[in-house]
């Protein structure tokens, strides 16, 4: 699987979103009684009471199972995860056909729940999305969207397989590199492990996460790509589903060609929205008078672009292809992004000035295709991808594909039409064309999509509800703007937070009212 644009993760979960870390102290007053009645959110009326699970994965060691415990301390990194965070170190098999052989770790981070024991639920695990996104580091800086949670759960996030600190892919030009090098590297680099980094091994490891956790279901929030991870697992363990919900969720139907078709168009549907509302309320806009308009203006800058980029600070510059993925980027966080939008593009049309498009893109969360990587996404996000996806179709035919894609969009097709050649000469084979989602027999699952999400297409949440089965699927769909509508739209919010405290899923086509009512 692959993003709306081509080397890219599905967006980190919302794009935008609260970013202030909430950072709690801990009061120490008294002795050592006293103290293990306080942790970091102050007092607590009762000692914390630990769960306890008795349906532990089949076919696994007891080493793995009844006989592992997970070791909560005190985060080392990343830095603002040090106050109010515990970690842990998971061990799981590296093939789950050879339970018995090479074990990984997996890493773990948990925000403990500050209601009382008897409120308590259990554990909600979150992934932000990607492929490739750190749940590790994620955790920290989207708390503040999960924090209604925290009464009923411990909010616990991970890093799935390939990505951050659990048996990261390597694809750069040395074993350190955290960059993306191309196939060749990877497997150079890395071809120990990438036959293992799929996301239905990811799922496997989940539902042995779910055990340690004390848990007998599993309770899961899954944005984007993590939709797809949520989905295969309800497939693969369907009697362990709890209360899932799956966000801005991928199309399990479509194949990886067929997804970049379906994500361009949405993304040039945004933009044609986006174009509309700036020529009614934005004076001097500068895409111009309409849709079609802004079409034109925008071809003529991606040409201008090409053939001498925009400085764009730092000793960076922005080409036609980073136009296309930063104004996405923009498009993503929906409405709220169209005001910044607009003014970075009258800079860029107007006066040759690409930082602030390009600036604004890497506050959302898309960093600089030239610029070395923080992390090693990038390379996690190709080598998940492609484990994933058995489609290797031959060079004429990626050729007569990416022709398709850039046919599909005047302003986005020429950059997203590269993705077609993502996995074209990966080294391993992968699992399937799409993925396998059907969950007969699991409890209720809530698919939320959002009517005008630029990267994961509408239709891909009426697709995935559908194909969890009949009485599994529940879809709650939103009329909004931008990639991800929780915690942005209070009926989704509402919605949501009710089915996770107490299991109650929203009726048969309901509709939360947004910003495209």
């Amino acid at each position: 699987m692959s993003d709306a644009h081509p080397i890219r993760g599905r967006r980190q979960g919302f794009s935008v979103g609260a970013r202030i870390l909430a950072v709690f102290v801990l009061a120490v007053f008294g002795g050592v009684y006293a103290w293990l009645q306080y942790d970091a959110h102050g007092p607590s009326a009762e000692p914390r009471t630990e769960f306890t699970a008795n349906n532990p994965p089949a076919g696994l060691p007891t080493a793995l199972t009844v006989g592992q415990h997970l070791h909560w301390s005190r985060c080392t990194s990343p830095p603002i995860a040090r106050t109010g965070y515990d970690c842990a170190v998971m061990k799981a098999p590296l093939d789950y056909r050879k339970p018995r052989g090479r074990t990984i770790d997996v890493a773990l981070i948990r925000r403990k729940a500050t209601g009382p024991n008897a409120r308590r639920i259990g554990s909600l695990v979150l992934n932000f999305g990607g492929p490739g996104v750190s749940g590790v580091s994620g955790l920290p800086q989207r708390l503040n969207q999960y924090k209604p949670l925290l009464d009923r759960y411990d909010l616990v996030s991970f890093d799935p397989r390939g990505v951050g600190a659990t048996i990261p892919v390597r694809c750069g030009k040395t074993a350190d590199d955290t960059g993306f090098d191309g196939a060749d590297a990877c497997a150079e680099h890395s071809g120990a492990v990438l036959p293992y980094i799929s996301t239905a091994h990811t799922a496997r490891d989940l539902d042995l996460m779910r055990y340690l956790l004390g848990d007998e279901r599993l309770h899961y929030f899954g944005v984007s790509y993590g939709t797809a991870l949520g989905a295969v697992y309800a497939h693969l363990h369907p009697s362990n589903v709890g209360r899932l919900v799956l966000e801005a969720s991928v199309d399990p139907t479509e194949d990886l060609d067929e997804e970049q078709v379906s994500q361009v168009k949405a993304v040039q549907a945004a933009f044609d929205r986006f174009a509309a509302h700036c020529a009614a309320r934005i004076r001097h806009c500068a895409t111009g008078d309409g849709p079609e308009e802004a079409a034109r203006r925008m071809a003529r800058l991606a040409g201008r672009l090409e053939k001498k980029p925009a400085p764009a600070g730092g000793g960076r510059t922005l080409d036609a292809d980073d136009l296309a993925y930063a104004v996405s980027d923009h498009l993503a966080l929906g409405t709220d992004g169209w005001p910044t939008l607009a003014k970075a593009l009258t800079a860029l049309i107007d006066h040759n000035d690409g930082r602030p498009l390009s600036e604004g893109a890497d506050n959302i969360g898309s960093a600089d295709r030239a610029a070395p990587p923080r992390d090693n996404s990038r390379a996690a996000l190709t080598a998940i991808t492609c484990a994933d996806s058995s489609l290797r179709s031959g060079f004429e035919r990626l050729a007569k594909d990416a022709a398709q894609v850039k046919a599909a969009s005047p302003v986005f097709g020429a950059a997203w039409s590269t993705g077609v050649y993502l996995c074209y000469d990966w080294p391993f084979d992968g699992e399937r064309p799409t993925l396998q989602v059907n969950a007969e027999g699991a409890a209720p699952v809530l698919v939320v999509g959002g009517t005008g999400d630029p990267t994961t297409p509408y239709p891909g949440a009426r697709h995935m509800a559908r194909a969890l089965g009949d009485r599994v699927g529940v879809l709650l769909t939103a009329e909004e703007e931008g990639h991800g509508t929780y915690p942005q739209n209070r009926c989704v919010s509402e919605t949501v937070d009710q089915y996770l405290r107490t299991g109650r899923t929203p009726a048969p086509g309901t509709v939360c009212r947004g910003s495209m009512s």
